[in-house]
């Protein structure tokens, strides 16, 4: 489960690396996307699972 965490957390902050160059009129997409992948960094290091 914690490997999936770490992918997901990958995949969303290069979606929004890649929407903020390529697409910069997405602009509340992309930074709700990189919300999403902060909150699930943060879920995974206070839930106390070693990464």
């Amino acid at each position: 489960m914690k490997s999936t965490l770490w992918i997901i957390i990958v995949v969303l902050v290069v979606a929004w690396l890649l929407g903020f160059t390529l697409l910069p009129d997405v602009g509340n997409i992309i930074h709700a996307i990189l919300v999403i992948a902060v909150v699930l960094l943060i879920y995974n290091l206070v839930s106390g699972r070693k990464i």
